[in-house]
């Protein structure tokens, strides 16, 4: 199998999140529950991404997995 993340989205997922609550982002790209991980990395060299909320507000999940900000988005989707 491939250590090759999946271009999920080539846009970032707005998601509004509550302070102190923990989110898994997924960072193989396979999940079907996208951004985050549904258990699809298994078999792979991927974990998905502890992200907690420091505080209630909407932040933009990465969908590209290509981000040097991940679990966020910085922009990468448009280089793609």
């Amino acid at each position: 199998m491939s250590s090759q993340a999946i271009v999920a989205s080539k846009t970032p997922h707005a998601v509004d999140v509550e302070a102190g609550k923990d989110y898994y982002w997924c960072s193989c790209g396979r999940s079907k529950a996208q951004p985050f991980c549904d258990g699809s990395h298994q078999g792979t060299t991927f974990t998905p991404q502890k992200y907690t909320a420091a505080e209630s507000k909407t932040v933009y999940f990465c969908g590209c997995k290509q981000s040097a900000s991940s679990p966020l988005c910085d922009g990468a989707h448009k280089q793609l």
